[in-house]
């Protein structure tokens, strides 16, 4: 797929840019509400069971990390391959290869599971991929956390390099 595609997936799509880095645009909500209680996790208010999005990421932006109150799963759709980098709460990183070329080990889905840190990146040049991420309790953004390299390095010195790719040194006003 060409640049040219991804102008034209983005205008059928109707994505907007979204904050973490790339385009987005939410396709599912669901109606059913969960609150705080049945979980394991503390927010104020309801929150809907699932929501769904699609998102769209190229070479020349990345999705800086950040973290949710919420399991994502992502989907890959189209494009080129779209890595998902993963620093979960023991401090293990782990990066998934959302594709479809299997015999280079790339998967079809993976999971992020709540309160992990994560990010993402597109790393062919002059390309981009179309993914899917769901998200269980449904996303709000007062549940989403950008972080700052100085914050994870405290945290996760042993993450040095891709913290600092992937992190913002300040975040955005």
């Amino acid at each position: 797929m060409t640049l040219h595609d991804m102008e034209v997936w983005i205008t059928k799509l109707d994505l907007k840019p979204h904050p973490e880095g790339g385009f987005y645009k939410q396709t599912f909500l669901s109606e059913e509400r969960i609150t705080d209680k049945e979980l394991s996790v503390r927010f104020n208010g309801t929150r809907r069971l699932y929501s769904s999005i699609y998102f769209l990421l190229t070479d020349k932006n990345i999705s800086h990390f950040h973290r949710l109150k919420s399991d994502e799963v992502w989907y890959y759709h189209g494009g080129s391959s779209f890595t998902v980098h993963v620093i979960h709460e023991n401090g293990e990183y782990r990066k998934y290869k959302l594709g479809l070329n299997l015999e280079k080990g790339e998967v079809p889905q993976a999971i992020v599971p709540k309160n992990a840190i994560f990010g993402s990146t597109v790393e062919e040049s002059d390309a981009f991929s179309l993914v899917g991420c769901m998200v269980s309790p449904g996303f709000e953004f007062e549940d989403f956390e950008l972080l700052t390299q100085d914050d994870l390095l405290i945290q996760f010195p042993e993450h040095e390099d891709i913290i600092k790719k992937l992190a913002y040194e300040v975040l955005p006003a």
